[in-house]
């Protein structure tokens, strides 16, 4: 069993940066895919970005591709967000996921029925 602490949200003004963490207790973290989804109020939630267990594969959603950047560190158990040039539009809740299943290609690690254990969440808001 795994439990997932999120932490690093805030508000922010357009055009600047936050980074988000997300600290993984329990075992086997090392093996799980990892990623980061989020939701907006009155929207569905929705994938952001995929790494998988080893680090190598990286998956983003269109909407952040090249601007948000996921990496894990297995020795500390934690996934980190980098999000830059942040957008109103990103303004949303949050959430860090963790996947026992094996996901072949990472591409195919976007559905939310794939993720086992989810943190509660933190808010980040971009706002003037």
């Amino acid at each position: 069993q795994v439990q997932l602490v999120e932490s690093g949200g805030g508000w922010v003004r357009p055009g600047e940066f936050l980074k988000l963490s997300c600290a993984a207790s329990g075992r086997a973290f090392s093996s799980y895919t990892m990623a980061w989804f989020r939701q907006a109020p009155g929207k569905e939630r929705e994938f952001v970005a995929a790494v998988s267990w080893s680090g190598l594969s990286i998956y983003y959603a269109d909407s952040v591709k090249d601007r948000f950047a996921i990496s894990r560190d297995n020795a500390k158990n934690t996934v980190l967000l980098q999000m830059d040039s942040l957008k109103p539009e990103d303004t949303a809740l949050y959430y860090c996921a963790a996947s026992s299943a094996q996901i072949p290609v990472i591409t195919q690690a976007t559905a939310q029925n794939l993720y086992n254990y989810w943190g509660q969440g933190t808010q980040v808001t971009v706002s003037s």
